[in-house]
């Protein structure tokens, strides 16, 4: 799909095409290992190796609304992915985030914060995650710089 394919999209089609994209990026880069889960292991990789990441996920549900440290964290995430051209999105269903990046045996507690990154070879390439990167490019356009994203339901 081309940027003018989706800018000619109505939003609720491109909400919808940008959800699925994006769960089939998270699927895609847990079974190539490339996914970071967690605010802090997440901020030890972008201090660490900030040009292995490829793209940001923050998940924030109610229950976590007034968290004020997680609120303080999000800001210095967002800051750290603005300064380094990493492209940033935010989630309001963590409950479906972390069913799409754990599995039966291990449910993830902090999915407020995943990265995905990219390997080593540089074998792993998915389609998905250039529509996500032209979504976020586009949505820059309209100074919405952590575009929402609604995660389909099963």
């Amino acid at each position: 799909m081309t940027l003018e394919e989706v800018l000619i999209q109505k939003p609720s089609e491109r909400a919808q095409c940008t959800g699925k994209a994006l769960e089939e990026v998270l699927v895609s880069a847990k079974a190539n290992d490339c996914l970071t889960t967690g605010v802090y292991e997440s901020a030890k990789v972008m201090n660490v190796d900030p040009d292995s990441v490829s793209f940001c996920v923050l998940a924030m549900d109610e229950e976590f609304e007034c968290d004020i440290a997680l609120q303080i964290h999000f800001t210095l995430i967002q800051a750290f992915c603005f300064d380094n051209d990493i492209s940033i999105v935010r989630v309001n269903d963590m409950q479906r985030l972390s069913e799409i990046v754990g599995d039966s045996a291990e449910q993830f507690e902090d999915a407020h914060c995943i990265l995905i990154t990219n390997p080593a070879e540089d074998s792993w390439e998915d389609p998905a995650l250039e529509k996500l990167h032209m979504f976020c490019e586009e949505s820059r356009s309209y100074n919405e710089w952590v575009p929402e994203i609604t995660l389909p339901e099963r």
